[in-house]
C-alpha cells in the first residue's frame, strides 16, 4: 500500500483505536501492523481517520481523526473548528477541555523526564492567570499571517504549503484582532504570498502591523527611515513594573501573561525562593533576548553583582542594550553561546553564582552544557518549550553531578501541545 499520492479528499479512510499520548500533539494508534500517529483525538476513542503518511516509504504513519465513533469524556466542542482535520496548525488540541489539555501537557513532561534523564517526577500544568475565564482563547499578543493564492489572509494547513483562508483568529487577543481589523486584515485582498505579522502589546500601548516586513498603516506602507517599529511591553516583576522596546518582529513570548509570569519565576528560581537573597551574586543570562530576565535579575543583584548576558541575534541585544541601559552590572555579549562561553570563559565569564538559560526548541545541547558546567553555578535556571530537549539537557548536566530540584510547568499556549517549563538543577 502506498498512498503518497492521495489528495486529503481520495486518502483511504480507516477505523482506529486510539492510545496513549505522545509527544507532539497526536495520539498513537496501530493499523495493519504499523504505528500510526493520529491528530485530533484523545485516548480512548474510536475514530474513522484519514491516511496523511502511510506506505513503505513513509518514516512515520500519521493520520487525522475525521470522525468520532467513539468519544473520550475529554472531548468538547472544538473552540477552534478550522484548526481541525484538514484545517490550519497551531490549534491542535482544540477538541480538548482545558482541563484535559493540562493534563496532556503534564504527562507528557513526566514522560520525557522518565524516558530521557530517568528521573520520576509528578508534574502539574499552572494555567496562566485568565485563561479559565477565557476559556483557553484570546491570548496571543502576535499572530502571523500569509495571503493565499486569492490573496485572502489566513494560515498554513498543518505539515502543508498550502493557506488556509481565515476571518479570525480565536487565539488572538482583542487588541491583535482590533489592529488586525483597524487595517481591515481579513477583508482586504493581499498580494499572494504576502506575509502579514499584528503586533499588539497586552497593556494596551500602540500596536504594529507589518505587510512583507514594512510597516503597514491606514492601508499603507510607512517607508519612511525612522518609522517606529518596536513596540512597548511592560513586566510586572516583584510589584515592580518593567518596561521593554522590543523590535515587532523580534523575539518575545507571545502569551499575554507569559512575560511577566516568567520573569518572577525565574527571578524566584534564581535566587532559590521569593524570599531568597541575590544581592552581589554573578549571574549568567544565557539566550538573553531582549533581556526579559536579565532586567529584573540585575535589579536583584545590585550595583556590586553583575549580570553577564549572552544572545546571538544581534538585533535582540541592540534591544537589551536599550532595555538594560540603567544598570552599569549587566554585560552584554553577542554571538553563539557556546562560542562566547568558550572564548570568554577565562576572561569576561570565569565563573557564576547561577546560570540562566532559554534556549531555542532544540535545547542547548552537549556542547553548550559542558560550557555551563565549566562556569561551575551553585544553581541553574532552564526554561523550555520543549520537554523533550529539557530532559535531555537535564541528562547531559546529570553527568556532572546536578540534580534536579524542581520542575514547573506552565500552560502558556492553550489549544497547542506546546508547553513551557522552569526547571531548576543544583549541586
Amino acid at each position: 500500500m502506498n498512498d503518497a499520492a492521495d489528495t486529503p479528499e481520495t486518502a483511504p479512510l480507516v477505523e482506529l483505536e486510539i492510545g496513549r499520548i505522545a509527544h507532539g500533539g497526536h495520539c498513537v494508534a496501530r493499523y495493519d501492523g504499523r504505528v500510526v500517529f493520529v491528530r485530533h483525538t484523545l485516548p480512548g476513542e474510536t475514530v474513522r481517520a484519514r491516511l496523511t503518511d502511510s506506505g513503505e516509504t513513509s518514516k512515520f504513519w500519521r493520520a487525522d481523526a475525521v470522525e468520532i465513533l467513539v468519544a473520550s469524556p475529554d472531548r468538547v466542542r472544538s473552540a477552534w473548528p478550522q484548526a481541525g482535520a484538514d484545517g490550519v496548525g497551531g490549534g491542535e488540541l482544540a477538541h480538548v477541555s482545558l482541563e484535559a489539555q493540562r493534563r496532556w501537557k503534564a504527562g507528557v513532561v513526566e514522560e520525557q523526564l522518565q524516558r530521557l534523564a530517568k528521573i520520576e517526577r509528578t508534574v502539574v500544568v499552572e494555567p496562566a492567570p485568565g485563561d479559565d475565564e477565557r476559556g483557553g482563547l484570546g491570548w496571543r499578543t502576535r499572530i502571523d499571517l500569509v495571503a493565499d493564492a486569492d490573496g485572502r489572509a489566513g494560515m498554513r494547513q498543518f505539515r502543508s504549503h498550502d493557506v488556509l483562508p481565515l476571518s479570525t483568529m480565536p487565539l488572538a487577543t482583542p487588541e491583535v484582532l482590533a489592529a488586525a481589523d483597524a487595517e481591515k486584515i481579513f477583508a482586504k485582498r493581499w498580494t499572494p504570498g504576502a506575509e502579514i505579522e499584528v503586533v499588539a502589546p497586552a497593556d494596551g500601548s500602540d500596536p504594529i502591523v507589518l505587510l512583507d516586513g514594512q510597516v503597514l498603516r491606514n492601508g499603507h506602507l510607512d517607508t519612511r527611515p525612522n518609522v517606529r517599529r518596536s513596540v512597548t511591553e511592560t513586566v510586572t516583576v516583584d510589584g515592580e513594573a518593567f518596561t521593554y522596546k522590543v523590535a515587532a518582529d523580534g523575539f518575545w513570548q507571545v502569551h499575554r501573561e507569559a512575560p511577566s509570569l516568567l520573569a518572577q519565576v525565574v527571578l524566584d528560581a534564581a535566587r532559590g525562593g521569593a524570599d531568597g537573597d541575590l544581592t552581589d551574586a554573578t549571574v549568567v543570562d544565557l539566550y538573553s533576548g531582549a533581556g526579559l530576565f536579565t532586567v529584573p535579575l540585575a535589579k536583584a543583584v545590585g550595583p556590586v553583582g553583575r549580570v553577564v548576558a549572552v544572545e546571538g541575534d544581534e538585533r535582540a541585544v541592540k534591544d537589551a542594550r536599550r532595555n538594560a541601559h540603567a544598570y552599569e552590572q549587566v554585560e552584554l555579549h553577542v554571538g553563539q553561546v557556546d562560542t562566547v562561553l568558550r572564548t570568554a570563559g577565562h576572561g569576561a565569564i570565569a565563573g557564576a553564582d547561577v546560570v540562566v538559560l532559554d534556549p531555542p526548541r532544540t535545547g542547548a545541547g552537549a556542547k553548550t552544557v559542558a560550557q555551563i558546567v565549566a562556569l561551575s553555578p551553585s544553581r541553574i535556571v532552564y526554561v523550555a518549550c520543549d520537554p523533550a530537549a529539557l530532559a535531555r539537557d537535564i541528562a547531559y548536566l546529570a553527568k556532572d553531578g546536578y540534580e534536579l530540584e524542581s520542575v514547573r510547568a506552565f500552560d502558556l499556549f492553550p489549544m497547542t501541545h506546546h508547553v513551557e517549563c522552569v526547571a531548576v538543577l543544583t549541586r
